[in-house]
């Protein structure tokens, strides 16, 4: 079904609660609720209430009583060095260099899908000064929960949406296009492109640098609509890509630690089952066989004017289909979860986990897969909480002629769905949850409200957690 379809659906159904007046409507709309699967709940933390930030007053979010949060990092604030705070906050992770604590954020600034001479966030060094995304690193007081310093860290990337920590201390941050050189056209005459560079790599942002380091683009890993990475034990990467019809990929690199040097890109593909598309149809806790097909080209020419060029080469020999793959983390097996944001039958997410079984062989299994959107809907950005099996699952579920409820949610190990925050913003009501990530001490929590353009740092009695 496309968006367009389920958008005319939700409205019919949403109209026929006028029928609820009359028997008949409420025997019709009795029998739709319980053909719903009963979804697991668990209490969590606890129940909701509005909470004003402790250091602004601001009431950006909903937690449970015992938490509390600081804003920071906030957009257009100058930054010590000197840069306004870019816009469009999204995925970012924590690191622990020497005795500091450090975020390396994206900024997942899309220029209007066209060039803007000068628009690059940094000063001197750019990948493309035409591209104003980019990531920013903070350095954070872990007792105060405040900033100490922040600066340009990437500077003239485009899009830059999720990405991942590298076992080095580093982050690979990753672009959500693959515009470049040629100008495309659309139906309605909108012009995009025309870019000094080809866009659509992932580049490598070690966490110690204390300036904007040298964009290169790494592009052994492909040139798609990235959004997140993974690393297992072996230093394998996994990575996501946003479209309607999306593969999972993995690079195996030439050199660990050295992702510049080259390797070979790989998308899942179902052993036996070519060409399998996981978006419709699935069942929770089943488990699939899965292979690995090569990708010959990983960085085609032809990205410039389709963006499922590499997906296409993958699907021509057996690999499989999922919808709009976001998310993507690695829990202490190794064993990579990541999301589809509008995958299963009534589009409203899902989350699999896929398990390596050897050398090119594994266990794709599907986790979790949305009811109804009032107990998740739209998944994007996941991490685990240390010390625990917890998924923190972000919502992004800013869409038209829709009520939006971004909530960030946690699914338990045993396949419970709990609240933990929602975005309560008057000002921002619509905006989505960004970039969750623990600091390595699991007492603080930061996370992102991207329309708002805030970061916001989140404690309170992690231990507390109840199914």
């Amino acid at each position: 079904m496309e968006r367009r379809e389920f958008l005319r659906d939700l409205t019919f159904f949403t109209g026929g609660l006028a029928l609820a007046s009359s028997a008949l409507g409420n025997r019709a709309l009795a029998m739709a609720e319980a053909a719903q699967p009963t979804p697991l709940r668990a209490i969590g933390f606890g129940e909701l209430v509005p909470t004003a930030a402790k250091n602004t007053g601001e009431t950006f979010l909903s937690l449970p009583k015992g938490f509390e949060y600081n804003v920071i990092g906030r957009v257009k604030d100058l930054m010590t060095d000197g840069r306004p705070t870019p816009s469009a906050h999204d995925g970012m992770w924590t690191f622990k260099v020497g005795n500091e604590l450090r975020i390396v954020r994206n900024h997942e600034v899309s220029n209007g899908k066209v060039p803007v001479a000068g628009s690059a966030i940094g000063t001197t060094v750019h990948y493309d000064d035409a591209a104003a995304g980019g990531t920013t690193t903070l350095v954070i007081d872990p007792k105060t929960r405040t900033i100490v310093r922040d600066f340009v860290s990437l500077s003239g990337t485009l899009i830059n949406c999720a990405g991942g920590p590298t076992p080095w201390g580093s982050w690979i941050t990753c672009e959500e296009t693959t515009l470049g050189q040629t100008v495309r056209t659309s139906s309605k005459g909108v012009k995009s492109g025309g870019y000094a560079k080809p866009h659509g790599y992932c580049f490598d942002v070690p966490a110690s640098a204390n300036s904007a380091v040298e964009a290169v683009p790494l592009k052994a890993m492909g040139r798609f609509v990235h959004e997140a990475v993974a690393f297992d034990k072996k230093g394998i990467v996994y990575q996501t890509e946003d479209m309607g019809s999306a593969g999972f990929y993995r690079f195996i690199p030439n050199s660990k630690k050295k992702l510049a040097q080259g390797g070979t890109l790989q998308m899942l593909a179902i052993d036996g089952k070519p060409q399998f598309d996981t978006r419709k149809g699935q069942k929770v806790g089943t488990n699939y066989d899965a292979v690995w097909v090569t990708i010959d080209n990983p960085d085609p020419a032809e990205a410039d004017v389709d963006e499922s060029a590499v997906y296409k080469q993958g699907l021509a020999k057996g690999g499989a289909t999922f919808s709009r793959l976001e998310g993507c983390c690695a829990d202490k097996k190794g064993r990579i979860y990541f999301t589809a944001t509008s995958g299963g039958d009534n589009q409203g997410g899902q989350i699999w986990r896929y398990e390596r079984d050897g050398r090119d062989k594994g266990v794709l299994k599907l986790m979790y897969e949305s009811p109804n959107k009032d107990t998740l809907f739209m998944p994007d950005n996941i991490c685990i909480m240390p010390k625990s099996q917890l998924l923190f699952v972000c919502e992004d579920g800013d869409y038209p002629n829709m009520e939006s409820k971004n909530f960030l949610r946690i699914l338990t190990p045993g396949g419970a769905m709990a609240d933990f925050a929602r975005n309560v913003s008057k000002e921002f009501p619509r905006s989505e949850f960004a970039g969750s990530t623990f600091s390595p001490d699991g007492k603080t929590l930061f996370v992102n409200l991207q329309t708002a353009g805030v970061t916001l740092a989140i404690w309170g009695d992690w231990k507390n957690f109840k199914n």
